[in-house]
């Protein structure tokens, strides 16, 4: 009994999207691969551990998926060198992101908050395909991604990590952990980053990627008693990100609001407190109660060329969960209330969009698992919102085993959220565009907000070929949104729409998944894509602009045996074929800034190689885009940026060419 109630409260603020499911996450943890999926767990989770996580010049959050098949990495403009995450077809925005199961990236983040995050951070991502847990809240849409931070109960006493890349991009990253006694251990994690250079590959006058300066702060306590069952976390976070880009000429001192030359500053400052504490009843370890709060402050201060847009926020997130079982162990439920307040300072340029948002909620989740073969997962929440209204949100996971390493599930659920239209397309303020917002009876920049149903089907089969193991994945998923709030590019190359929608928006996503050992210690990862996204625009039925249709993943990966004093080779490479993607409209522009309707497809290679000389010391080397492909015009009307057909948000492929880079890493275990 005391084993098991010690291992409740250790997962107690881990791994699992799904609540009921603790112990078998834990289970998968045991499992050696890089990217780990469980057979029991009910929903389609993913598990990219720290180990999958080296495998890539991973600097950041947004970085953090270059070698995952179930996200796709695309870059959100020409400028700012900013990466955007896409999953079923569908931006970030319509992902639930959250940080140790708080939301994180969200409101005023979505178009940056993702590099806010330090790669070296992390200590695993859990990828949720479909509409989430009702516990973590009522937005996720197409699926969920969860940021686990290396806990300090379990880091080491010190570890560096440096790093250095051809674009003149430069990174340290140090982590102090300490016990302070034997129930309290702190970790301090500083992180650096700067690009100091710059660059124009392409000769069109304008940097391929910003000046940038970062500096991030995390300090985290952990307390945990397994005998008398309480768990805590406190964090403490700083961080001010610096980004400068625009035409090489362009001097912020001088030039800035003059048009000598084009350029652009966002600069960042956020501050973060999060607390967590958890307590498992003494002789009860299947029934806890647990408290989760956070506060965070996120004030962005930006121009882009000629117009201005500053957007502070300033949140508190409370969420109260109990944990317990009807009856049996095979019937478990949690339930609780959370509160979220957020307060927008908003401005663009003189216009004040200034507003608060508060919703408090109510959720039950059930779940029944027979511990075999079949588990279930329903789960409902009510909440109220001043600006939502009352609303239900039902979820629905259903797994089963029909036979042997074999799996089938089953998901469907209904997703709710405002959308925050500037601050999730700031990439368009670095344009020509005029903001035009058609609807003016909702009650969020005059829209309404945004609701979908999510449903999906997968399955997965473990089998042996050849004598190695390999295993198949299927999955088809389909978003319907009843209302969704339309971002029109392609109406005019000189305005953006926005309106809600008046007709039908379809998301379907279609991916099939093969992995295999081809033979001891070198793995093949393989998926095809295909993305089915239309939506009914003013101007008709189109395929949404800038996502491929058919997209193919492949990854090799080969590490040596362990030689004496850990010695290790560790070779990775990457593929991705990207399909031909619909443009926005351009067609009324002069014909020299003109694109196709559609791009043409391409293919990205990254591959990395590590030396490990021996578990405390390392050395890496790898490049991106080692075929160096580009987009031809990647910024419109670059030789007039202040005249009607700049717009450097037409982005289909990368910018800048190849980038090759180095970096150490050391540990004192």
């Amino acid at each position: 009994m005391q084993k098991s109630r010690t291992l409740f409260v250790i997962i107690l603020f881990s791994i699992p999207l799904f609540s009921q499911e603790k112990l078998d996450e834990v289970k998968v943890i045991k499992k050696q691969k890089g990217i780990q999926k469980s057979f029991t767990v009910t929903g389609n989770t993913t598990l990219i551990t720290s180990k999958e996580l080296l495998k890539a010049a991973c600097c950041n959050l947004a970085e953090s998926f270059e070698t995952n098949p179930s996200i796709d990495v695309s870059f959100s403009d020409a400028l700012t060198g900013t990466k955007q995450i896409k999953m079923l077809g569908l931006t970030s925005p319509y992902l639930m992101i959250t940080e140790e199961n708080i939301p994180s990236v969200r409101g005023a983040s979505q178009a940056y908050g993702l590099s806010f995050t330090p790669g070296t951070w992390v200590e695993s991502i859990q990828i949720t395909k479909g509409a989430g847990s009702v516990v973590n809240g009522y937005e996720s849409i197409s699926g969920q991604i969860n940021t686990e931070l290396i806990k300090p109960i379990n880091d080491i006493p010190f570890f560096l990590n440096a790093y250095g890349s051809s674009d003149s991009r430069f990174e340290l990253n140090t982590h102090f952990n300490r016990k302070i006694s034997d129930k309290w251990s702190s970790s301090l994690f500083l992180h650096g980053n700067t690009r100091i250079a710059k660059k124009d590959m392409n000769k069109d006058g304008f940097l391929d990627n910003p000046l940038t300066k970062q500096i991030n702060i995390l300090n985290r306590y952990q307390y945990y008693n397994p005998e008398n069952g309480w768990v805590s976390f406190i964090n403490f976070r700083y961080m001010n990100d610096k980004k400068q880009t625009g035409e090489l000429g362009f001097d912020p001192d001088k030039d800035n609001k003059t048009t000598n030359y084009w350029g652009s500053e966002i600069n960042t400052e956020r501050l973060d407190l999060a607390t967590k504490i958890g307590y498992v009843f003494k002789d009860l370890p299947y029934q806890s109660i647990g408290f989760q709060n956070a506060f965070n402050s996120h004030n962005q201060q930006s121009y882009f060329g000629l117009d201005q847009y500053n957007i502070k926020q300033s949140s508190y997130y409370s969420n109260l969960i109990f944990n317990s079982i009807i009856s049996n162990t095979m019937n478990k439920f949690a339930a609780g209330l959370n509160f979220t307040y957020d307060k927008y300072q908003e401005f663009v340029n003189i216009n004040d969009f200034s507003r608060i948002d508060n919703s408090v909620g109510t959720f039950f989740e059930y779940t029944y698992d027979n511990e075999d073969n079949f588990s279930v997962i329903l789960g409902g929440r009510i909440d109220n919102h001043n600006r939502l209204g009352t609303f239900l949100t039902p979820r629905l996971h259903v797994r089963y085993n029909p036979w042997e390493k074999g799996v089938l599930r089953f998901s469907a659920g209904r997703g709710k959220r405002s959308a925050n239209i500037f601050a999730e397309n700031q990439q368009l303020f670095a344009s020509s565009r005029t903001f035009d917002v058609l609807d003016s009876n909702g009650k969020i920049y005059g829209l309404n907000p945004e609701i979908a149903w999510n449903y999906g089907v997968s399955f997965a089969q473990k089998f042996i070929l050849f004598g190695k193991s390999a295993d198949i994945g299927l999955d088809f998923y389909r978003t319907d949104f009843q209302n969704q709030v339309i971002v029109d590019v392609l109406q005019s190359p000189q305005q953006v729409l926005f309106y809600n929608l008046n007709g039908k928006s379809v998301a379907n996503s279609l991916q099939v998944e093969f992995n295999y050992e081809l033979f001891d210690h070198f793995n093949f990862r393989s998926a095809y894509k295909f993305y089915d996204v239309r939506t009914d625009y003013i101007s008709g039925n189109y395929q949404k602009p800038l996502q491929a249709k058919h997209r193919f993943f492949g990854n090799l990966e080969y590490e040596t045996r362990i030689r004496e004093k850990g010695k290790q080779w560790k070779f990775d490479y990457t593929l991705n074929w990207i399909g031909k993607q619909q443009l926005p409209n351009t067609e009324s522009n002069p014909m020299n800034e003109r694109l196709p309707k559609f791009s043409p497809s391409y293919s990205l290679m990254n591959a990395q190689i590590t030396r490990t000389f021996s578990a405390t010391f390392e050395i890496y080397f790898g490049g991106e885009n080692i075929g160096n492909y580009t987009q031809k015009k990647a910024i419109l009307g670059s030789n007039y940026p202040f005249g009607p057909n700049f717009d450097t948000s037409i982005v289909y492929a990368p910018v800048f060419g190849q980038m090759y880079y180095a970096g150490l890493r050391f540990k004192i275990k």
